[in-house]
């Protein structure tokens, strides 16, 4: 059903969706709606076609309102007269900040430190490696093209193979000139050369096999650097304070390069081609043994790392073969090809890279699908170079094609042909005469259970196998020494470990309930893994839990839920553990599949919520199995709802073991807010300090082959102290694999504002934690993310000292104990192991310690660098403060490997991409609708957020606090996107923060009215976000700025204006400063506000306030994202996100 609507104003003014008439003054068209609602609405308006002309004509559309599939039309249009030129007069001068020095990371206080139970014997994969410093390496620019470039002017991209290709065709035709034994190329753009060679341009030709002719390439090669290893020498000596990157990558290229040419290259891994020593996974999988490498600058001078990979990868076999085995299709005993298998063919097959056989070619193609027509009924057109047709109008057949061409008989005619089509060239060729390339990874998710595990024992080798075969390695003709490419740029590495004296650090006492319910001191005796049992012991602090329910999801399910054996023993483990649990106020039965229908899950999860009455305090979700609806499960209920969950497998919730029943009640006491386990003295370097503030920092990416998901910021902070043991959590969007945190200032103020609210104290000291950066990323995060921090504190009054440590898990770095007899179990380092001499940096304050026990594979070690520190820590100090922490993560009973802010934020980010990732699957165009910064904590329960849509409404102060925020938002935007003069707008402040005002009456006007009738929609509760869009000339959407705007719950309707305004001034001030604000429109662009309801708003008996329900205007594909700004400040959390087509089209599928 569609209904139409037209509606005029009180000047007879035409209202609907359509273009203004300037010169008539009045808008012409209609409004719609799909499906469901209709209700039409008039207002007061005005044109003003009789303005002064001095500018551009607007075209602007009408006001809309929607949400989902309802959308609302506002009788007030935007101003269709052309602006009047004005002077802009008193501007507010804005202030200035002077550039500060360069932060440089801090070096190490003393020589390492001398606290230790025990001193260990060790040997490290680090292989010392020596050089002629008085050498000069020499750096070349590359650049290939082809000689003549295609005449649509598009350019061809040369892949890395390929340069390579043509690097070793041009070597070999002057192998004098150019000596391929004595450069590196690194497969783009640079070669590292032993000796001089010649510059300018060369001519490469290259055939790419059988049937192809010639190319042509050009290649363009320049001297670019000298590179003086003497430069190295002197930074490994602290003569020179700068890190030489460019010499230790240049290096690094060298010793990669002989393992390059004679194996093939996964990623940063080298792996042989030879797989006599590889395991078969079964389906056309292999289990490929291969190494990783890299150069390291450390206090024993210049050394080569090297540590033992194993990955998945398909085998190299005909495409048929490898079909068979890994679908288990007999292609032999049949004629044709069901549904289902097809499909299972092509999602296999899909993006993989294969060879062709039927002639002889280098050449690789990507498969872009299947044909939609089998072998034998496909028939194509066969051009000259000319383009002119060579076959009858009927075309020719593949099979006669492959017959006369190839002197090739397809025997399998009845299977589609792969589809390698590409810039509308259309290929096809059967599968017959295909065969996959080497090198193409499996992932592991998605290997079967019995495969999964055979990989996992191959992974975790443990240490006197994986340092056998480090050793091997290092030695192999293929391997990272072998050859003779570093002995011509005189470089040789020793084959021996280095051997090194490590530490073991005395673990702390712990702080424990006995089996009274008292605390109690109690000692790790166990030093080989430092675990402690809670049998006789109860948690610290244990919660009362009164208000909780369990939902079962295996009802329906052939393996059901045991639900009263399992509440009794779980009530019962809990009160041994001092948290006592009443009986549930009810069992609530459901099935699996509701998690994947989030309109149905989220019905499900209201009734739940609703039928309390009050608010639960837990709810236990007994699953089948892991599944991808956990997702929704979790942003729906944190998110939505306000419910705390848990979840569990039913087969361990009917066996219901002791330990697994432990497990989950330390991890429901820790999300109720109650205390596990607390260090007996106080951390160490503060015994005698009040109110110390640690914050862990992480940042998570979307995996590789995702180029348009935001990466999902992740920032934890303790919120207690001296326990230091409480945490909360902020999540944040922000642009695609961008490492830095935005705003990392003003996510951390909200935190020790949070801090201040529960200790009416801010913390004097903080030291914050931050994961996921690689040694090159160091400056950043000194020089703007803890500039930033610095920054923002001093603007807001507030000057703490403050120590940063990056914690560091991606490294190969590993410890084997020489002595067997010196340690226990599978030989792995105790732990509290350290390790700070030898290994580390010549100069920078860093560390590798092991803090847990490796019960599985080779324990990794942490590496920790402190870049600032204004607390004067000594390397003593700074380990046995990491060391001490690890005791006091919730979720175990044994020191855990990374220091917990840095855990925390871990599993922050990833809740905030499982949260994005369920977004996405339910409404790819809203995923960042929810709120982007959340309350979590590990030991509290969160108070949720929620839209500004509320059952209970907000206040008519709080209401007009948000409305003019979204008006001096909204003219913000309409500024920066530049569709207006600028003399349409004059600066004012509000909240003490400049801003810009329309000047124009009009535009002034529009927007004003738009947003005030808004705010009655406010009051109820019904609204749920806000957004600004602009069209191009063809009414073409192309950006949409998405505002959202989330109210803590637990403030319920009424908010203070103090609250609000501080969240709000925040917002404001970065804003000028997107980059995607920044970016101009151009001038004939047209533009309306829209919203978003969460409920279908009532009619209004006035004629003067009403709506018209139309359709949601959707984008012809899913929108790319880019968020903009977002800020959680209690009580109020804002977002503003972009939304932008989509340039990318989809590949097309050949059938």
């Amino acid at each position: 059903m569609e209904n139409h609507a037209r509606v005029k104003n009180n000047n007879q003014n035409q209202r609907g969706r359509g273009r203004a008439n300037a010169n008539q003054g009045q808008f012409e068209g209609q409004g719609r709606m799909n499906n469901a609602h209709s209700a039409a609405a008039a207002g007061e308006g005005s044109s003003n076609s009789g303005a002064p002309s001095c500018g551009k004509e607007l075209t602007t559309s009408p006001f809309f309102i929607q949400f989902g599939s309802i959308q609302l039309q506002h009788a007030t249009d935007p101003p269709t007269s052309e602006l009047r030129s004005m002077e802009i007069s008193h501007l507010v001068p804005i202030s200035s900040h002077p550039e500060t020095s360069k932060l440089l990371p801090v070096k190490r206080p003393d020589n390492g430190g001398h606290s230790a139970a025990q001193n260990l014997l060790l040997f490290v994969n680090h292989f010392y490696v020596s050089y002629n410093p008085d050498l000069t390496i020499l750096q070349y620019d590359v650049d290939i093209k082809l000689e003549m470039q295609p005449k649509n002017g598009r350019n061809v991209e040369i892949s890395k193979p390929e340069m390579r290709m043509i690097r070793d065709k041009l070597f070999s035709d002057y192998p004098r000139q150019f000596p391929l034994s004595m450069t590196a190329y690194d497969g783009e753009k640079s070669i590292f050369s032993a000796v001089e060679l010649p510059e300018g341009i060369f001519k490469v030709s290259v055939s790419k096999g059988e049937g192809h002719r010639d190319y042509s390439y050009e290649f363009t090669i320049k001297l670019v650097k000298m590179l003086e290893l003497r430069k190295l020498e002197a930074y490994l000596t602290g003569s020179l304070q700068s890190v030489p990157r460019e010499i230790l990558q240049g290096m690094d290229l060298v010793m990669k390069e002989n393992a390059t040419r004679e194996c093939m290259q996964i990623g940063p891994c080298i792996h042989a081609r030879k797989h006599n020593s590889d395991v078969d996974l079964g389906g056309g999988i292999i289990a490929s043994k291969g190494f990783q490498h890299t150069l390291k600058p450390t206090s024993q001078g210049l050394v080569l790392c090297v540590d033992y990979s194993v990955l998945p990868i398909r085998k190299q076999i005909p495409v048929l073969q490898f079909i068979e085995e890994h679908l288990n299709i007999n292609f032999t005993t049949r004629s044709n090809l069901g549904g289902w298998e097809r499909r299972s063919i092509e999602n296999a097959l899909k993006g993989l890279k294969v060879t062709v056989t039927h002639r002889k070619t280098k050449q690789h193609y990507r498969i872009e699908g299947l044909t939609r027509q089998i072998t034998k009924d496909i028939r194509f057109v066969l051009e000259d170079c000319a383009g002119r047709s060579r076959s009858r109008s009927t075309g020719v057949g593949i099979l006669d094609y492959f017959r006369d061409k190839y002197k090739k008989e397809i025997k399998y005619k009845y299977l589609p042909c792969l589809d390698f089509s590409k810039n509308k060239n259309i290929n096809y060729v059967p599968m017959e005469f295909c065969e996959l390339i080497e090198g193409q990874r499996y992932p592991k998710e998605m290997l079967e259970r019995n495969a999964a595990q055979t990989l996992k024992n191959e992974c975790l080798a443990e240490p006197k196998r994986r340092m056998q075969v480090i050793c091997d390695i290092v030695k192999e003709r293929d391997g990272p020494c072998g050859g003779n490419i570093a002995e011509n740029f005189e470089i040789s590495v020793k084959t021996e470990m280095t051997e090194v004296v490590g530490r073991v650090i005395t673990p702390p006492d712990l702080k424990l309930g006995d089996a009274n319910g008292r605390s109690a001191r109690f000692t790790p005796n166990n030093k080989y893994d430092c675990q402690w049992s809670l049998a006789n012991r109860s948690v610290l602090e244990g919660k009362q839990v009164e208000r909780w329910a369990v939902l079962d999801l295996t009802s329906f399910d052939r393996f059901q839920l045991n639900a009263d054996r399992f509440i009794q023993q779980l009530m019962a483990r809990c009160k041994r553990l001092g948290v006592h649990m009443a009986w549930p106020l009810f069992c609530e039965a459901s099935n699996m599949d509701v998690l994947s229908n989030t309109i149905t899950l989220r019905d499900l999860l209201k009734s739940i919520n609703q039928r309390t009455g009050s608010r639960l305090q837990i709810l236990i979700c007994v699953m089948t199995k892991r599944d991808p609806g956990y997702k929704n499960l979790k942003r729906i209920s944190e998110t939505e709802i306000g419910i705390m969950t848990q979840c569990c497998l039913v087969n361990h919730a009917n066996t219901a073991k002791e330990i697994y029943l432990g497990n989950l009640a330390l991890k429901i006491n820790a999300k109720l807010g109650g205390s596990n386990v607390e260090l007996f003295d106080r951390l160490p370097h503060f015994e005698r300090d009040c109110h110390v503030m640690f914050i862990g920092a992480d940042v998570n990416h979307p995996g590789s082959w995702n180029t348009s998901s935001p990466s999902i910021a992740a920032v934890v902070a303790t919120i207690n102290w001296p326990a230091a043991n409480r945490y909360a959590a902020r999540i944040r969007p922000q642009c695609h694999r961008k490492e830095k945190i935005e705003n990392f200032g003003e996510i951390c103020l909200e935190l020790v504002n949070m801090y201040s609210r529960l200790n009416q104290v801010r913390p004097e000291k903080i030291v914050i934690f931050r994961d996921g950066v690689g040694d090159n990323q160091f400056d950043m995060v000194l020089n703007e993310e803890l500039t930033d921090l610095k920054k923002t504190f001093n603007s807001d009054g507030y000057n703490p000292t403050i120590t940063l440590v990056v914690a560091q898990k991606r490294h190969q770095t590993r410890l084997f104990p020489q002595n067997e007899s010196d340690v226990r179990g599978n030989g792995n380092v105790f732990p509290g192991t350290v390790v700070d001499t030898e290994v580390v940096h010549p100069h920078d304050f860093d560390f590798y310690i092991c803090t847990h026990y490796g019960s599985l594979g080779t324990s990794k070690p942490t590496h920790y660098t402190v870049l600032y520190d204004d607390h004067g820590f000594t390397s003593d100090e700074m380990q046995r403060l990491i060391y001490n922490m690890c005791y006091t993560f919730a979720r175990c009973t044994k020191p855990v490997s990374l220091v917990p802010p840095v855990y925390y934020a871990d599993l922050v980010a990833y809740r905030g991409r499982l949260y994005h990732d369920a977004l996405m699957d339910s409404s790819p165009a809203s995923i960042l609708s929810s709120p982007s910064s959340s309350t979590l904590s590990p030991s509290s329960s969160s108070s949720a957020s929620s839209p500004l849509s509320s059952s209970s409404g907000y206040d008519v102060a709080t209401a007009q606090i948000l409305v003019e925020f979204l008006e001096v938002a909204i003219t913000s935007i309409v500024f920066l996107k530049g569709i207006y003069p600028s003399d349409a707008f004059e600066r004012r402040r509000y909240m003490n923060v400049v801003v810009h005002r329309a000047r124009h009456p009009q535009l002034r006007d529009y927007i004003h009215s738009a947003v005030k009738g808004l705010q009655p929609f406010i009051e109820k509760g019904v609204v749920d976000r806000v957004a600004v869009m602009f069209f191009n000339n063809d009414n073409i959407p192309l950006e949409r700025f998405v505002l959202s705007l989330m109210v803590s719950q637990s403030y319920k309707s009424s908010v203070e204006e103090a609250d609000l305004e501080f969240s709000l001034r925040s917002f404001l001030v970065k804003l000028p400063a997107s980059e995607s604000l920044s970016k101009v429109l151009p001038r004939d662009c047209r533009w309306e506000i829209t919203a978003y309801f969460s409920t279908l708003p009532q009619a209004s008996p006035s004629k003067e306030d009403l709506w018209i329900p139309t359709d949601t205007k959707q984008w012809d594909q899913p929108p790319l994202i880019t968020p903009i700004k977002s800020l959680s400040s209690e009580p109020l959390g804002l977002q503003l996100y972009l939304e932008h087509a989509n340039m990318f089209k989809a590949t097309p599928q050949g059938n």
